[in-house]
């Protein structure tokens, strides 16, 4: 299981937000290159990036400073936030990203996704973000019908490979990871999950390492990191020692 930092960008900034509200908002930095170099030099493997105003208006809005961050290090990211067209797609992949997250469109246009697995395979991912178990879309505004569970076995059908799976409630609060949630994925699925969502501590990397069998691929970490809760480099190390 890999530790994956996360930048989340907002006017430019890096930014965390509470439950996916837009107007609760910390400002942690005025240089997202320089936040992505600062998780690369600590020892990450990926970086996270999500383009805030992007999820909100749903047009990429900082793309500029997104493929600054994806040329500046040597490690892949991934990015999601406003995508819609596959030539939003093309552009980003052109310019340096190695995943691009699909939110929004995976809910409302499953021949979209179809098309860009075929062509992307492995370098699309698709974010499900849900509140209670039901997926929300629109940048977290709004919540749909569609049971999270049930649309990630639908997109497993399509050749889907990646899927981060957030529970909004958690996300920026330092509650802890929503272990029954995730497991409920995991159990659903063959997918590769990556788990974002509330995580405080080095014991709630730990209990997500446990869930490494079942086949979580990786973790995103955001305001614990810039609360400094713990050090990105203590938890990629603890991951390695539960590996052995």
């Amino acid at each position: 299981m890999i530790i994956i930092p996360a930048i989340d960008i907002k006017g430019g900034k890096v930014v965390r937000l509470s439950q996916g509200k837009f107007h609760e908002v910390t400002i942690y930095s005025s240089d997202p290159v320089g936040i992505a170099k600062k998780w690369e030099n600590a020892g990450a493997s990926f970086i996270h990036v999500v383009d805030l105003d992007g999820a909100e208006q749903g047009s990429m809005q900082n793309y500029d400073v997104i493929t600054q961050i994806a040329q500046a290090v040597e490690i892949p990211i991934q990015m999601g936030g406003g995508i819609r067209t596959t030539d939003d797609i093309t552009k980003l992949i052109h310019n340096g990203v190695s995943r691009v997250v699909v939110g929004t469109q995976a809910v409302q246009n499953r021949d979209f996704i179809a098309e860009i697995l075929k062509k992307w395979k492995g370098q699309i991912a698709v974010s499900l973000d849900c509140s209670r178990g039901i997926v929300a879309e629109q940048g977290w505004t709004t919540v749909s019908k569609l049971k999270a569970t049930d649309l990630a076995k639908e997109l497993e059908g399509l050749g889907l490979k990646h899927l981060i799976y957030t529970d909004i409630a958690r996300d920026g609060m330092l509650t802890g990871p929503n272990i029954n949630g995730i497991k409920e994925m995991l159990n659903a699925t063959d997918i590769s999950i990556i788990a974002s969502g509330g995580i405080a501590s080095l014991d709630d990397i730990s209990k997500l390492a446990e869930l490494e069998a079942n086949g979580l691929a990786g973790v995103i970490v955001g305001k614990a990191l810039y609360e400094n809760r713990f050090y990105l480099r203590d938890a990629i190390d603890l991951c390695s020692q539960q590996e052995k």
